[in-house]
């Protein structure tokens, strides 16, 4: 049986850099098309060229070729290509041709485009353990991928459902809302595919649109400042508890921030159980914040993070 390739190339610019994530497999049938899209960057007078692979699973020696020559003609140019995120078939290729001046990771390499936070700063590099890597995405990336991160998160059934596409359209809205909040970030966890995720936002003294919330959550915890986890998704693994707690400390370390609080409805007894086996604690109902009814508000402090002694609360109404 003929395996035929497929390579989904998405293209985003950002002043005189473009990010190329590519999906798929590089190979005989798919290297021309790379080579095309390369190409035409540099003939747009672009100066850096980042390629994510993160879901790409093969590379052939004709992919690394494209990617060879692009580079050259880039140098050329006074431009640069940068590989990121590669697979691990991928990275032994660059080894094994000593070609890993294309990585990203090198010495004295540049920031990339897929590195960059929106406001600043510099993504994390991707943590592996067990099999599970945990990676940062930019904005770029998760408008990108928003229609798999959505799969993962609402729950397969047979065929489609009124109740599974309202799901679905609620979580993309959740999501699209959240990534235009300053120090918007978003963690997934994948192993060839992706197993998880979370995203939120930090909030602050002086946010406007969760003020009420910051002042409840000060009151409460001793903290001014805190991360809004927006969503977090881990029940398609069998090590689904260790990668939802990984997903939420590896946030809180990413954004800085010493505590995590999450809004859940009160009839959702299973959004609350999930939570409470990765290690929140359920500080009851909050009444008075507007559009939002009275939310359960849950926190989590960071590992080893110094806990402020906050008011003596127990489960009810703050």
């Amino acid at each position: 049986m003929t395996v035929v390739q497929r390579l989904d190339i998405h293209r985003r610019d950002r002043g005189e850099r473009a990010l190329v994530t590519l999906v798929g497999a590089i190979g005989p049938a798919t290297a021309p098309l790379l080579r095309a899209a390369l190409e035409q960057c540099l003939r747009d007078g672009v100066t850096g060229i980042d390629v994510d692979l993160t879901t790409v699973g093969f590379c052939d020696s004709q992919g690394l070729d494209v990617f060879l020559t692009a580079s050259q003609h880039a140098d050329r140019a006074h431009a640069f290509v940068r590989l990121h995120h590669p697979c691990a078939q991928i990275t032994r290729l660059l080894a094994v041709t000593g070609s890993a001046s294309l990585l990203s990771e090198v010495p004295g390499a540049s920031p990339s485009a897929d590195e960059q936070q929106g406001g600043g700063g510099l993504v994390g590099a991707p943590v592996v353990k067990d099999g599970i890597r945990l990676r940062r995405l930019t904005r770029w990336q998760a408008e990108d991928l928003s229609e798999d991160i959505a799969d993962l998160a609402v729950e397969p059934v047979a065929g489609l459902s009124a109740s599974t596409d309202r799901e679905r359209g609620d979580f993309l809205g959740r999501l699209v809302i959240s990534a235009r909040r300053p120090g918007f970030a978003l963690l997934v966890a994948e192993t060839t595919v992706l197993v998880g995720c979370a995203f939120g936002f930090p909030v602050g003294p002086g946010a406007r649109s969760e003020r009420g919330l910051q002042e409840s959550v000060q009151r409460l915890t001793g903290c001014a400042r805190f991360l809004l986890l927006t969503q977090v998704v881990a029940h398609h693994h069998a090590q689904r508890r260790d990668i939802g707690r990984r997903l939420q400390q590896r946030l809180l370390a990413d954004r800085r921030t010493a505590l995590g609080v999450a809004l859940i409805r009160p009839a959702d007894q299973a959004g609350q159980a999930a939570f409470e086996s990765w290690g929140w604690r359920n500080c009851g109902e909050m009444v008075g914040l507007p559009g939002l009814g009275a939310p359960c508000v849950l926190v989590l402090f960071q590992e080893n993070a110094p806990v402020p002694a906050p008011p003596a609360l127990g489960p009810g109404r703050a």
